[in-house]
């Protein structure tokens, strides 16, 4: 190519990519809004045992590193946690101590984002079984099937008859407040493993035909637990899978959850920071954030 024509090349071809770069550069830049996040729920979610502690609520027993926290500085959203230690459904709608608000009462019609965990505690559900089901083992030596054969199913008939509408009107009540938002309602992580483990039982001292009792209990509120979610336009985030092997039972640095006995937390049968860290993620998968 003669180097005249070569010249008017080579500077078309600099004009071009200056202007190409000047309107890269000239775009205005996209804001991006925090999500309005509201945390509501019970010692799962507020990670009681956890530390370090919320101060801002101490009758609530709630951790700056429960789950909801790990979200927010995951996804830069502005966060309202008003996770609250051994919180009922009741409790979205009346005050559980005195000062602290209804949970439902941090939400507004702007909130983009609403997580929980709630219904373990309706009817004294998960305390009535382990406290059961531990003195019976205690007593049993770990033989045999004591709770299951006191109780029968006593505590799955009032997860039916009561927990579930419970979470059906709670969870409207959330709807209520925050119509535009996304309510993402979790599981509970495994307690227990499906079949009992002998080495276990000086720190679950549940008897080895109770355990799968308990895990089957458990398994009962889950699903009652994603049925209410189901109902009310919410989005059920499920555990089952992705906390199995990562029971009470385990090792520390393997558990999620916390044993009844000669545990790290100072509150037993909870998830520990490992725990709501990965609530939080399996919560961020599902949802499709961060």
């Amino acid at each position: 190519m003669p180097m005249p024509a070569l010249r008017r090349v080579l500077t078309a071809t600099s004009a071009a990519l200056g202007a190409l770069a000047l309107g890269l550069t000239a775009a205005p830049a996209q804001a991006t809004t925090p999500l309005d996040y509201a945390a509501l729920g019970d010692s799962y979610s507020a990670a009681s045992g956890v530390l370090p502690v919320d101060l801002t609520s101490p009758l609530c027993l709630r951790s700056t590193a429960d789950y909801p926290h790990v979200i927010a500085s995951r996804t830069a959203a502005r966060l309202t946690d008003v996770t609250c230690g051994a919180a009922q459904t009741k409790h979205f709608t009346e005050s559980q101590y005195p000062g602290v608000a209804p949970q439902i009462d941090a939400l507004t019609a702007d909130t983009d984002l609403v997580t929980l965990t709630i219904g373990g505690n309706d009817n004294g559900t998960f305390i009535n079984a382990m406290i059961a089901c531990g003195t019976a083992g205690v007593f049993s030596g770990g033989q045999g099937s004591p709770c299951k054969d006191t109780y029968g199913s006593s505590f799955d008939d009032a997860i039916d008859a009561s927990t579930y509408p419970a979470l059906k009107s709670a969870l409207r009540s959330v709807r209520a407040k925050a119509p535009d938002a996304r309510v993402a309602v979790l599981g509970y992580p495994w307690i227990t493993p499906a079949t009992a483990d002998p080495s276990c039982f000086a720190r679950l001292p549940v008897a080895r035909g109770d355990v799968p009792y308990l895990h089957a209990l458990q398994a009962h509120l889950n699903a009652v637990v994603e049925r209410a979610a189901e109902e009310t336009g919410a989005t059920y985030v499920d555990f089952a899978e992705v906390s199995a092997g990562h029971d009470a039972c385990q090792a520390v640095g393997t558990r999620w959850i916390e044993p009844l006995l000669f545990g790290q937390n100072i509150v037993p049968v909870h998830p520990n920071a490992l725990g709501e860290r990965r609530m939080a993620e399996r919560t961020m998968s599902v949802l499709g954030l961060g």
